[in-house]
C-alpha cells in the first residue's frame, strides 16, 4: 500500500519520492483548491487564519506533521484519532539567533543610525547596550533556553527567567512561575517574551503588564502576536515611553495601514524568526525521517497527539 503524503516544498518531493511513498506538493497558503486525498500532511503554518480549516477537509488523513514548534493552531482542524508531530529541535537556533539580533538591533538604535546613513549624516549616538542591563525572560521550553545561552555571553546585570511552573534547571539555574512576574518588571531594561499561545498567555503582556514596565525598557516578542495586547502596547509606543521589537503580532499578518507600523522606537519583522536555510535544512531531515518512519509503522519522535 502507497503512503499518500502532502507536502509544501520540492525538495520534500524529491527527497521522498522512494518506493512506497507518494510526495504530493501541496502548499496550505497558495494551492487554490482544498487538498486531495492523503494519509499524512506535512505543512507549515498557514499566514492567513482562514486557511487552516482546510486541515479538518483532507480525507483520509491519519497524521500531521508541523514544520514548526507552534501547534496550538491546528488543534481545533484536527480530525479525530489523527496523529500530530512538531519539529521539536529543528526551530530553536534560528528563532534564538533573531531574537538576539532583534535586541541588538533595538539596544544599539540601529534604525536610526540606518536613517542617518540614508541622510549621510556623521552624528555619533550614545546606545543602550546589553552588557550591564536587567533581562526577564519569559519561556524555559527550546526556544527560551537557547535564548538565555546566547545571552550570557554579552554580561547581563541580570537574567531572570520566568515559565508556568516553579523550578530549577537542570543547568542549575532558577525558573521562576509567571505569577511573580510583576515584581521584577519595574526594574528590567529588556523584557522577551518566548512563551507558546495558551488561554493562560492570551494577552499577558497587557495594559497594567507594560505599565509595570520601567521608563525606556524593551519587550521583544518572539512567542506568539496575541500574548501581547497591541493596543495597549501601541499607547506606550506613541507616547515615546516604551521600546519594541517584535516578530510577531496581533492581528498576523499585520494589515498595511496598521498603526503599529510606523509607531515609533518599534522594529517589526514578519514571523522570519525561524526562516534561515539552515532551517530548512533541518526541519526537511526531520520530516522526511517523520514520514519514513510513520511508513514502516514506527515510533515518531516529538509526539503531541499519538
Amino acid at each position: 500500500m502507497t503512503l499518500r503524503v502532502l507536502v509544501p516544498w520540492q525538495r520534500l518531493v524529491d527527497e521522498l519520492t522512494i518506493p512506497g511513498i507518494e510526495p504530493i506538493l501541496w502548499h496550505i497558503n497558495d494551492d487554490p483548491e482544498d487538498a486531495p486525498p492523503s494519509d499524512v500532511l506535512v505543512t507549515e503554518r498557514p499566514s492567513n487564519p482562514q486557511l487552516r480549516s482546510r486541515v479538518s477537509r483532507i480525507k483520509g488523513l491519519k497524521h500531521v506533521h508541523l514544520l514548526s514548534l507552534g501547534y496550538e493552531w491546528v488543534l481545533e482542524h484536527l480530525p479525530e484519532k489523527v496523529s500530530l508531530t512538531n519539529s521539536k529541535g529543528a526551530v530553536e537556533d534560528a528563532t534564538a539567533e533573531h531574537c538576539l539580533a532583534l535586541i541588538l538591533a533595538s539596544l544599539r538604535q540601529l534604525s536610526q543610525v540606518g536613517k542617518q546613513q540614508r541622510e549621510r549624516n556623521w552624528t555619533r549616538t550614545w546606545t543602550g547596550s546589553l552588557h550591564g542591563s536587567k533581562v526577564v525572560l519569559l519561556g524555559a521550553g527550546g526556544v527560551g533556553n537557547e535564548i538565555r545561552s546566547r545571552l550570557l555571553p554579552f554580561k547581563p546585570a541580570e537574567l531572570t527567567t520566568f515559565a508556568r511552573t516553579e523550578r530549577v534547571h537542570e543547568q542549575g539555574y532558577r525558573i521562576y512561575s509567571l505569577d511573580r512576574l510583576r515584581g521584577f518588571l519595574p526594574t528590567a531594561d529588556v523584557v522577551i517574551v518566548a512563551l507558546p499561545h495558551t488561554p493562560e498567555t492570551e494577552k499577558l503582556i497587557d495594559a497594567e503588564f507594560l505599565s509595570a514596565m520601567k521608563n525606556g525598557a524593551l519587550l521583544v516578542n518572539v512567542g506568539r502576536g496575541p500574548i501581547v495586547d497591541t493596543e495597549a502596547l501601541l499607547l506606550e509606543l506613541l507616547a515615546g515611553r516604551l521600546h519594541a521589537a517584535l516578530d510577531v503580532t496581533d492581528p498576523e499578518p499585520l494589515p498595511a495601514n496598521h498603526a503599529l507600523w510606523s509607531a515609533p522606537n518599534c522594529i517589526i519583522t514578519p514571523h522570519m524568526a525561524g526562516d534561515t536555510g539552515q532551517f530548512i535544512s533541518l526541519v526537511s531531515e526531520l520530516a522526511v525521517n517523520q514520514v519514513i518512519a510513520f511508513a514502516h509503522g514506527e515510533e515518531l519522535a516529538n509526539q503531541i497527539i499519538n
